[in-house]
């Protein structure tokens, strides 16, 4: 199969249905493996999902990197979505954010060099700096569009307010924030803003960081240096409750002869339909396997009772523990 296009916002910016996050190629999830990485960019590629998310952090500088180096000769053929605005001390992530513009000129001028290309196709801001105002930002993304140097602009776990003062002075194509069935919490505020300023959303880690795809361990069985070892929802009695929340998503799966992961993933495709939100999720891999199970949810039909069945499972409040710790949901704008 190859995938259908989507529309990410009110620019003319046009998407693969399934996008890819590389983040998991370079760190969090395990040990590297570039030739594996760079094999699936390139199934990628053949199957339609040319939406590719990386980040300067992500390494940080390696991932842009990665992709700098796969997609040698095939350019053309993907959209490339990088990030600015965590600082960055000593080759590692340092604490807080910088999104000064004259910042932004630099990391882009860099990211540039390390992806290998002449544009950025989707610039987001990585996180709402406090200490520069959003109009700023917008100002300086909306000059380097205008250098040609990036085609849309972007932001990321953003609250409505900065996303309203944001697009006021450039239009902003699509916010990314962590939205799944796991995790619902921009449907009180963020979902209808983002369908009335005709902004598209991009769910990052619409798998519930693997949780939704059946196949979790408990906190302390990863090594050192995953991501889930420190995730407040894989821990103690958290790791019980969310087992049980979820079991519904895994009954269907089981019930349509597929994986839990793909029923996640095609609930997001058709929720946008009821909220009039483009919605375009990037599921994050290494894998060529896993990449090929993620894409193949685009024809996973689920009907009126099946997606009832999973809201109501799965519900906000339904699932134990927040989504990160004290410091990394301190620096989530809502």
């Amino acid at each position: 199969m190859t995938l259908k296009t989507r529309k990410l916002g009110s620019q003319g910016l046009q998407v693969s249905a399934i996008g890819l996050g590389c983040m998991g190629m370079s760190q969090s999830y395990g040990p590297a493996d570039e030739a594996e990485s760079i094999a699936a960019l390139h199934r990628a590629i053949e199957l339609g999902c040319t939406f590719l998310d990386t980040a300067e952090v992500y390494g940080p500088f390696t991932n842009e990197a990665l992709l700098g180096r796969a997609l040698k000769g095939k350019r053309d053929q993907v959209t490339i979505a990088t990030k600015f605005g965590f600082r960055i001390e000593s080759g590692k992530q340092g604490d807080g954010t910088d999104s000064r513009p004259e910042h932004i000129r630099e990391v882009v001028e860099a990211s540039l060099k390390r992806l290998a290309t002449n544009h950025i196709d989707l610039l987001y801001q990585h996180r709402v700096d406090p200490a520069v105002p959003i109009e700023d930002v917008a100002g300086a993304v909306g000059e380097l569009v205008a250098q040609g140097k990036v085609r849309f602009f972007g932001l990321s776990e953003a609250g409505a307010a900065n996303i309203r003062r944001a697009h006021a002075v450039y239009p902003v194509s699509a916010v990314q924030s962590e939205y799944s069935l796991w995790e619902r919490n921009l449907e009180p505020q963020i979902i209808p803003l983002l369908s009335q300023l005709g902004i598209g959303l991009v769910p990052f880690s619409p798998l519930g960081r693997g949780f939704l795809t059946g196949e979790v361990n408990r906190a302390e069985n990863y090594p050192e240096g995953d991501y889930r070892r420190n995730d407040p929802r894989y821990q103690g009695e958290n790791y019980d409750a969310n087992v049980e929340a979820a079991a519904k998503v895994r009954d269907i799966a089981a019930a349509k002869s597929v994986k839990p992961g793909q029923v996640a993933l095609a609930w997001l495709l058709h929720k946008g339909t009821g909220f009039a939100v483009d919605i375009v999720p990037i599921p994050g891999t290494k894998r060529r396997k896993y990449l090929e199970e993620n894409i193949a949810a685009a024809t996973i039909q689920l009907d009126a009772t099946e997606m009832a069945a999973l809201d109501k499972a799965l519900a906000p409040g339904k699932i134990a523990g927040p989504r990160y710790g004290k410091r990394g949901m301190a620096m989530v704008d809502r």
